[in-house]
């Protein structure tokens, strides 16, 4: 009964996460290589615009920020710039795929937003690290609802990949003929993660 549950397991998941796994696979393969046909830096979009909107209001700069994108009716996440050059402005940046907006805000509720704006690889390649947070950053949290549920589904993804490898890790072990050629993978995928993992520090 295990072993049929767990190929049915195996097959619905991998089928399930198909294009998630295609995705990082290939978006994976842009970062490591600079390959000009994805080329997304130097084909953006900048183009900046000024609005006159109210003062920002709220008790906190996240209020504040949410207060001046929805008059502004943009959408995305929240991030916050290491520093603020003036105390008369209000700074902030919204990120989501494909678009990135430095918004500043002075007391007099001039706004000017500078909008960045990247073809469909410059799209690709932000879903494969669009998390919402920054390391040794906890001023910089997820505000956006869409960024929330992208992180749970590649959590999903992550933990389905472990129970997918632990299921096939379970059908090869039942299968006699395929134990020796199967332990020579295991062995040497161990060795090589091993070798990045843990020798590196030592070279």
């Amino acid at each position: 009964m295990f072993t049929i549950w767990n190929r049915k397991v195996h097959y619905y998941l991998g089928l399930y996460f198909l294009f998630f796994l295609w995705l990082f696979a290939f978006t994976g393969l842009l970062l490591n290589h600079s390959w000009q046909f994805a080329e997304f830096w130097p084909n953006r979009n900048v183009s900046t615009f000024e609005r006159a909107i109210s003062a920002p209001r709220g008790g906190s700069d996240v209020e504040r920020a949410e207060d001046v994108m929805r008059q502004l009716s943009i959408r995305g996440e929240i991030e916050w710039t290491a520093t603020r050059p003036s105390s008369t402005l209000f700074e902030f940046r919204v990120n989501r795929p494909g678009h990135s907006l430095n918004i500043s805000v002075d007391d007099a509720g001039r706004s000017k937003i500078e909008e960045t704006q990247f073809n469909t690889w410059g799209i690709m390649k932000a879903l494969h690290s669009f998390t919402g947070v920054r390391a040794n950053n906890t001023r910089n949290q997820r505000d956006w609802a869409l960024t929330t549920l992208w992180v749970l589904a590649m959590d999903a993804v992550s933990l389905g990949m472990v129970v997918m490898v632990l299921g096939g890790v379970y059908m090869w072990f039942v299968l006699p003929t395929k134990r020796k050629g199967g332990f020579a993978a295991l062995i040497l995928g161990t060795a090589i993660c091993g070798f990045f993992v843990f020798a590196l520090r030592w070279m």
